[in-house]
């Protein structure tokens, strides 16, 4: 099986060692490492890895980084992996379309089942930052998740019925023709659009509006 790439952002050093030794081996390979916000983007233009790890706080702005890369190279997940805590960066960070917020104190024997996680389709957040953010996710206007609902192309609304049937990720791809990979990356674009927190709270939302 091939190892799933990434891109490791972070300006200190010894931090991007310390990650390519806990992915290296484990079924990922670290295929390019930046430091800065306009390398990662170039970086992730470039090598068009499956996951982009990166900071918040680096030159250039982390959460400005993620934002690009989602609008410029949907196929790349992106994962946060930073040491702050703060609520703002956490909801800044999912709107600017990661996919996951990991903590840097996270135990590196943990790191590549995160990572693993997220791919399916899993919200990989701190245990302390997800009571946070459903309940700001709750505090959302009724209105924002109906308007997210009407920006979902047929595709997209097509998935949905199928994970509200308790379809796999694989089971939709082989009934739709697509690969694994072209149904997560919709999968991503579905919780985006619905402000929603994953894969499960979008099929409730969609349960709901049936």
């Amino acid at each position: 099986m091939t190892d799933i790439t990434v891109v490791v952002v972070d300006d200190h050093a010894p931090t991007r060692l310390g990650v390519r030794m806990a992915l290296q081996g484990h079924g990922f390979d670290v295929v390019g490492e930046a430091a800065t916000a306009d390398t990662a983007v170039e970086q992730v233009r470039d090598l068009a890895p499956r996951v982009c790890l990166l900071d918040v706080n680096m030159p250039g702005n982390g959460i400005a980084a993620a934002e690009t890369i989602a609008g410029t190279s949907p196929g790349t997940t992106i994962v946060m992996l930073t040491v702050s805590s703060d609520d703002a960066d956490l909801f800044a960070a999912v709107r600017a379309g990661a996919s996951g917020y990991l903590l840097k104190d996270i135990d590196p024997d943990r790191l590549p089942h995160a990572l693993r996680g997220v791919l399916d389709g899993e919200a990989a957040l701190p245990r302390g930052l997800v009571t946070r953010l459903m309940a700001e996710f709750r505090r959302r206007d009724a209105r924002r998740v109906g308007n997210g609902a009407s920006r979902l192309s047929s595709r997209e609304w097509e998935i949905l019925d199928l994970l509200s049937q308790g379809r796999s990720t694989a089971e939709i791809a082989e009934t739709l023709f697509v690969s694994a990979v072209t149904v997560r990356s919709h999968v991503r674009g579905i919780v985006r659009k619905l402000h929603v927190a994953d894969r499960e709270a979008a099929v409730r939302v969609f349960r709901d509006r049936r």
